[in-house]
């Protein structure tokens, strides 16, 4: 069987993810989990009930989020992430790996011991958030791994973000668009017009610049942006999520009127507080690199683990790695021919 790799260390709460991990197990018996970290922890968390088809690897150290990720891949090599990545590198059978481990720690670790795919600039991180229309998400690529990056970076994060929702969603054309301070063409900084440019010329679904305030209107499948932009734009909106259900829990309770109104629409809401939880739609996946990498959050539970192992199983069989490849043969092909 196939494997997918689960990192649990140096995440806010490994006990949860060991429960995501097992839960997956038992639905995706096609796989086999192998997850990696504090074996104690691991069983004691697990129980006598061990599914199958999970393997335990123990990892006797962590890299932590105050560890410089280049330093620490290099002198950890007991860390549960580097012991993850090894097996997901050793394995042909390995298909993916899950992390929720220090961000820098996985996205430098997933670069230089797993390597790019040829052709690939930098890798990109994509990230998904819920949008308006019900059951659309749409994903912002790059969400944190670059935070300089030249148009012709940018154009490759296109190219991937649009494999990905092909891959993960089935969706036949995405909707891609630019992330700028303006809807015109001639707005945005140099950088923007030129990645413009470029992604206008390009056979993707293109349709021009838009703004922060229409990333959830469901117009969109995927927004371009440097990691810089595209991480404010991500935990922006996170926050005001989390602030806007705040304010919402406390308004139905501010009255008896308020408990009743809250009670009718109980259903109402419990649907939108599942739609605005982010743990739902899984990690981030870090494209560009020879195996499916996914780095899901650090406050990662049981939904979030569990889908962020579905989303690899959806991305292997959807074989988005080899389309990657194949995107990236051609837009060297296309490049070699302009420049003839």
């Amino acid at each position: 069987m196939k494997k997918i790799i689960i990192d649990i260390g140096g995440c806010d709460n490994p006990e949860k993810m060991i429960v995501g991990v097992v839960n997956a197990a038992k639905e995706f018996t096609g796989y086999t989990m192998v997850i990696v970290g504090d074996e104690k922890l691991i069983k004691s968390t697990i129980g006598a009930d061990v599914p199958k088809n999970l393997i335990i690897e123990h990892a006797g150290d962590v890299i932590t989020n105050d560890d410089t990720p280049t330093r620490a891949i290099r002198q950890k090599p007991d860390s549960s992430l580097v012991r993850a990545i090894g097996i997901l590198n050793e394995s042909d059978d390995a298909v993916g790996l899950v992390s929720g481990g220090s961000t820098g720690a996985v996205l430098t670790g997933a670069t230089l011991l797993v390597g790019r795919i040829k052709g690939v600039h930098r890798p990109v991180l994509a990230s998904l958030l819920p949008t308006a229309v019900d059951g659309k998400l749409v994903c912002v690529a790059d969400c944190g791994a670059n935070v300089d990056s030249k148009p012709e970076f940018l154009m490759q994060f296109a190219v991937m973000a649009d494999m990905y929702m092909r891959a993960l969603f089935g969706v036949e054309n995405p909707v891609i668009g630019l992330l700028s301070v303006g809807t015109e063409e001639h707005k945005g900084d140099e950088r923007s017009k030129a990645t413009h440019a470029l992604l206008k010329q390009s056979s993707l679904n293109f349709v021009g610049n838009m703004e922060a305030r229409d990333v959830l209107t469901g117009d969109y499948d995927v927004i371009v942006s440097d990691g810089f932009s595209g991480n404010v734009l991500i935990k922006s909106v996170e926050g005001t999520a989390k602030m806007v259900m705040s304010q919402l829990k406390k308004a139905m309770l501010s009255s008896t009127k308020a408990k009743i109104g809250a009670l009718m629409m109980k259903k109402s809401l419990k649907s939108l507080k599942t739609k605005m939880d982010y743990h739902a739609y899984g990690g981030a996946a870090f494209l560009g690199v020879k195996k499916i990498v996914v780095k899901t959050h650090g406050s990662s539970n049981e939904v979030s683990t569990k889908a962020s192992i579905y989303n690899i199983i959806r991305m292997y069989e959807n074989h988005i790695i080899e389309d990657i490849k194949a995107g990236m043969a051609a837009t060297e092909s296309a490049d070699a021919a302009k420049e003839q």
